[in-house]
């Protein structure tokens, strides 16, 4: 990912500047984990279990679901679900999501780029849990798609 972040939702440009900027590894998963304890499960007035293959999130190896809740003001709330009590990955990736672009409107997050996840997470990430981790950011964008064409 380049270091242009204009295109991005401002508070997801912030944080993913942010990490880019870290070098050190222990450095990055302290972080991670911080976002990870963030982690809010989905509310049952939204979705309970058995949760509906509809928002399950392909490749993620944690379980993770996406749900996307209009808002009176015209933005979209995401509620995220992750099965695997050890998924922190997809955890921090979701709690993350939900601390910087939800509330948005679905135009400003249809093209959130995927490789948001390399950087947030290093280069160092395996290929399946980066896979599992933009196919996170690819629901959103699926869900933010569905809502801004009406």
């Amino acid at each position: 990912m380049t270091d242009d972040y204009n295109s991005l939702p401002p508070k997801l440009a912030e944080l993913v500047a942010d990490f880019s900027t870290i070098t050190d590894r222990a450095e990055r998963t302290e972080m991670l984990i911080h976002y990870a304890d963030q982690f809010q499960e989905v509310p049952a007035s939204v979705a309970t279990r058995p949760f509906p293959e509809a928002n399950h999130v392909d490749y993620c190896e944690s379980e993770a679901y996406v749900w996307a809740v209009p808002q009176n003001d015209g933005g979209l709330r995401f509620y995220f679900a992750v099965e695997n009590p050890q998924g922190l990955s997809a955890k921090a990736m979701a709690a993350i999501l939900d601390q910087t672009i939800s509330g948005l409107p679905a135009a400003e997050l249809t093209a959130i780029p995927g490789e948001i996840v390399r950087t947030i997470f290093g280069r160092e990430i395996s290929m399946g849990k980066g896979q599992g981790l933009m196919g996170i950011v690819m629901k959103v964008q699926h869900l933010a798609r569905q809502y801004a064409q009406g």
